[in-house]
């Protein structure tokens, strides 16, 4: 895990790769989860039978929403900023679901600092590329743009 200690540190950050993080599994109980905290039972998520029968991926599949969500936890153990008073999500750019992520994969981040800005109130906004590839697949479930606020 990479630690950037202060705004200088963060400053010096753009068109670092971090690597990838250790493979998280999404098991049914966990679609499950999200389902019930977002309302969303769109079939094709929480159907077991359903799916086997009718799904073109023979199971369940996350929701792109429930994917992206990993994204902070999986964050977390690529970069650890110190020495600043809060990082705060700013948003997503460009965010595609680009394949399924079947019940009971295991999914892990792979990111890269793409840019990093200072705004006018000396924070610094910073923008990784970030994948999220599912295990024995070439085609990942997930691009993004991450866009963070690092307060001074």
């Amino acid at each position: 895990m990479l630690v950037v200690d202060g705004i200088e540190e963060i400053k010096a950050l753009g068109g670092r790769d971090l690597g990838v993080t250790d493979w998280v599994t999404v098991d049914q109980e966990r679609i499950n989860a999200f389902a019930e905290a977002t309302g969303d039972h769109q079939w094709i998520h929480v159907d077991e039978e359903r799916c086997r029968r009718e799904s073109p991926y023979g199971t369940t599949i996350a929701h792109g929403f429930l994917t992206i969500s990993l994204l902070p936890m999986l964050a977390q153990q690529l970069i650890e900023f110190r020495g600043i008073s809060a990082r705060l999500n700013y948003g997503l750019n460009k965010l595609r679901f680009t394949g399924p992520v079947p019940a009971g994969s295991r999914v892990r981040l792979r990111q890269t600092i793409k840019d990093v800005s200072e705004r006018d109130d000396g924070s610094l906004q910073v923008t990784a590329d970030v994948v999220i590839e599912v295990e024995g697949t070439d085609k990942p479930a997930c691009i993004a743009e991450s866009v963070a606020l690092c307060l001074p």
